[in-house]
């Protein structure tokens, strides 16, 4: 893995099995009663978002907090960024603050590899535009693999065999983009269910299957991974209704019982209720959602602890399971 975590691309089976591996051991430290880590003391991490969030933005800062760094957390709204800041500006003000980790989530996609040649900390995108959201493939991931194979599932251990469907809004989604690059890279089996006008068009080129029909997919999934759909970034009408959408496209309690018995429903959130997903179903117990969350914090404990623990990351895995 490269000093920064820009795209779901950039890392290896052998990466990726090493943060989930990593997060299996943190994940211990959510039953003492001290949940910290003296590991980045002394560090100081950057939270910088151009775009609301509530769960990624806090969870980053948690996952900082907890390995003991110390968290700036920078909104562009009542910033210099609202009176006409470029971000490259903004970029070299973090920089002279002595940032060593800049957690960037942006409008624009490609921001955060912008950045990354701006700054010489390590750079973590949280979401570019349409792009990209590697973290939260990876904790995604990480919530399949212990609901699927058991919390402290074996070491190196990747999800080979598994059948996901992610289903949805496709196009909007920098979720279903990093989870298709990384799932395929762990052995899983990615099929994309959504109306052709919620697929890119180079879908084709993408490491996964792809499906017009939900029904269809439902009995052969391990993991059901339903998408929100992205009123805000849409710029034209992508299907007839919203009643027209969920009918064909959102999961029910009845489609939920076409699953096998073993198999998972997850959601990035926020959940549009009623739409993509019925209340039932999110709050049943096969939702992962809130687990989701949980594991967020985490995985990006265990992303930052590699980046910044001072190591390479064989030996600063090795020094967690020690």
């Amino acid at each position: 893995m490269r000093r920064h975590l820009i795209s779901a691309a950039d890392l290896s089976r052998a990466d990726a099995l090493l943060i989930l591996d990593t997060a299996e051991e943190l994940a211990d430290l959510t039953d003492r009663p001290i949940k910290k880590l003296p590991t980045l003391r002394g560090r100081t991490v950057v939270n910088l978002f151009f775009e609301d969030s509530t769960r990624t933005r806090i969870s980053f800062e948690a996952a900082a907090k907890r390995l003991s760094a110390d968290v700036i957390n920078f909104s562009a709204k009542g910033s210099s960024v609202a009176k006409g800041e470029s971000l490259k500006d903004t970029a070299l003000t973090l920089e002279a603050m002595g940032a060593d980790a800049v957690v960037i989530r942006h409008g624009a996609s490609g921001a955060a590899h912008r950045l990354a040649g701006w700054v010489r900390g390590s750079v973590v995108n949280a979401g570019d535009g349409t792009h990209e959201h590697p973290t939260q493939a990876l904790l995604d991931a990480f919530t399949m693999r212990r609901r699927l194979q058991g919390a402290g599932a074996a070491r190196g251990k990747g999800l080979d065999g598994i059948r996901v469907t992610i289903v949805g809004d496709v196009l909007h989604s920098r979720v279903a983009r990093s989870n298709v690059l990384l799932l395929s890279a762990l052995g899983a089996q990615v099929t994309l269910a959504a109306p052709p006008t919620l697929l890119p068009l180079a879908v084709d080129s993408w490491p996964c299957a792809v499906s017009y029909e939900l029904d269809s997919e439902l009995p052969k999934s391990d993991a059901v991974m339903m998408l929100r759909v992205q009123t805000e970034r849409m710029t034209a009408a992508y299907f007839p209704s919203v009643r027209e959408y969920s009918r064909r496209y959102g999961l029910d309690a009845a489609r939920m019982a076409r699953l096998p018995e073993h198999a998972i429903v997850m959601h990035p959130g926020p959940m549009n209720r009623g739409v993509e997903i019925a209340a039932e179903v999110a709050d049943s117990a096969r939702s992962t959602v809130v687990e989701q969350v949980a594991n967020g914090v985490t995985i990006r404990m265990a992303v930052l602890y590699l980046l910044l623990g001072g190591t390479e990351f064989p030996e600063a895995a090795a020094e967690v399971s020690r």
